[in-house]
């Protein structure tokens, strides 16, 4: 009896880690597919052309594409070489480095500190003055309880388009609570997991809400990513009514045996605020429904030129 339980048990074990590794390749596979598919179109190659160029079938990169491929290493080179890419950047969890990139890494590295932070600053204002380089991501930035939860749901239903939270995105990532990151891997490993989660989502080039967490704007290279290639809205609330929010939703660990809770919050407030006040847009959400706030949101006439320039 006691070694049928156990028999039972390790069955269980093997069954769960045999799903865990079949999710990690399909995850595996759609990043790949994602990312060919990314790169043939920035190249403005068809897939026949691709086609006839790495000699794989255009039926087989079709499912390559849909995450559905099974590629071998061999295939996966020829397709890489007929996209002038190393076949490394197909493969890697964060966004693709190419030629172009590489050299002007180099260049960067021959500059002063004072050089890379004046062409740092420039290159920014480009980019977020491109339409191109922007479409319409909508990149929602704030406190905890300031409402980025519910007002990404209601745009992404709006304007028909993902909502992503980068914080759901880094528990997958590592297969593991929040809370049991922050432990595992402390204040900076999350930052290092959250910058790298903001690149994949970044990298797919897809129209989407997102999400952040509330210190991304203390992670400078994090935020200035953030801030070349999204829309980004502050949804700003009073103290008392992120505290509030926080509450109502059950949590009660900001206040629990600590008076000075309150204090504590408006000092994050005014440290962030000048960050927070790089965004695109401020909307004020104290006692207003997520429904005005994300027509508030998207009656911005900067987000609708972005909007139509995409459409």
């Amino acid at each position: 009896m006691l070694e049928t339980v156990q028999s039972n048990g390790i069955d269980r074990e093997s069954s769960d880690k045999r799903k865990t590794r079949e999710s990690t390749n399909t995850e595996f596979l759609e990043l790949v597919g994602s990312r060919i598919k990314k790169i043939r179109k920035e190249k403005k190659i068809t897939r026949k052309l691709l086609s006839e160029q790495s000699g794989v079938s255009e039926r087989y990169l079709a499912l390559l594409e849909s995450g559905k491929g099974n590629v071998s290493i061999a295939l996966l080179r020829q397709v890489a070489q007929s996209l002038d890419v190393e076949p490394e950047i197909l493969v890697s969890n964060s966004a693709p480095i190419n030629g172009e990139s590489r050299l002007l890494l180099g260049l960067l590295a021959g500059l002063t500190s004072n050089d890379r932070l004046r062409f740092k600053d420039q290159l920014l204002r480009e980019l977020r003055n491109s339409p191109a380089n922007r479409s319409y991501r909508i990149a929602l930035i704030g406190l905890r309880g300031a409402g980025k939860t519910t007002v990404g749901e209601r745009l992404s239903i709006i304007l028909n388009i993902p909502f992503v939270e980068i914080d759901r995105e880094i528990e997958k990532l590592v297969d593991a609570p929040l809370s049991e990151i922050f432990i595992t891997y402390g204040q900076e490993g999350y930052r290092n997991l959250e910058k790298t989660c903001l690149e994949n989502v970044l990298s797919n080039g897809d129209n989407c809400i997102i999400s952040t967490g509330g210190s991304i704007v203390q992670e400078q290279s994090a935020y200035d990513l953030l801030l070349s290639t999204c829309y980004n809205v502050w949804l700003k609330a009073s103290p008392k009514e992120h505290m509030d929010r926080v509450v109502a939703q059950g949590d009660l660990r900001p206040i629990a045996g600590n008076s000075k809770a309150m204090e504590q919050l408006k000092e994050i407030l005014i440290k962030r605020q000048s960050s927070y006040e790089k965004a695109d847009v401020t909307v004020a959400t104290d006692g207003k429904d997520p429904h005005i706030i994300a027509s508030q949101i998207l009656a911005d006439r900067t987000l609708r030129k972005l909007i139509q320039h995409t459409n």
